[in-house]
């Protein structure tokens, strides 16, 4: 089993690092599938905050994946106009095999027609850009729809990862998921920059 986890010139880290580090504890502790980095090259990618990661596997080498995670970053907005991305996508998700978006990785989705009909969560900046283009939004943290699983922004991943693997392979494998990453979060809530912001429903509840 290998969970594969695209990234592309621009992809936001922890867009990508955060489920990388859930699904690393569930292959090391769990017998979890393992974690590969999925990329159009086998050459370095530059992300977003100028991390520079060498992927394991090419588009030509992602049809025995048995998951697959789309990240996001501003960069997704040009990469959902590439064919060689859509089409992967929309091959893996025909197959009826799990994906997962983080962020703007739902463009991508979205521009691969995998969203038609479905329900997704996205960062809070794009939310409105998301309805515009058809789909329903659900302005939560994560949402699941079947064998599709998005998530909000950044950091959201690690929380929509840890839920999967609930559902994927039973609540104790995700606590000891969790244990092992030690991902507690303490629940504070830092100043007011979210108060008139149009952030999604689940931050303004915060």
């Amino acid at each position: 089993m290998s969970f594969g986890i695209l990234i592309y010139p621009g992809v936001e880290e922890l867009d990508f690092q955060g489920p990388w580090e859930m699904i690393g504890m569930w292959y090391k502790y769990s017998g979890g599938p393992k974690p590969l980095l999925l990329a159009r090259t086998p050459d370095p990618v530059t992300c977003a905050h100028g991390m520079r990661v060498l992927p394991d596997l090419t588009f030509e080498q992602a049809d025995g994946l048995t998951e697959l995670l789309v990240p996001g970053g501003y960069a997704a907005f040009d990469e959902m106009k590439q064919p060689d991305i859509t089409a992967m996508v929309r091959r893996h998700f025909g197959a009826g095999r799990p994906t997962l978006s983080v962020c703007s990785g739902t463009f991508i989705l979205q521009a691969a027609g995998v969203l038609a009909g479905r329900k997704a969560s996205t960062n809070w900046k794009a939310i409105k850009m998301l309805r515009d283009l058809g789909v329903e939004v659900i302005e939560e943290r994560y949402t699941h729809d079947g064998s599709l699983w998005t998530s909000a922004g950044v950091s959201a991943g690690i929380d929509m990862m840890l839920a999967y693997i609930a559902w994927a392979r039973g609540e104790a494998v995700a606590s000891a998921v969790q244990l092992q990453a030690e991902y507690f979060p303490e629940g504070r809530v830092y100043g007011s920059a979210r108060v008139g912001q149009p952030v999604a429903a689940y931050i303004g509840r915060l």
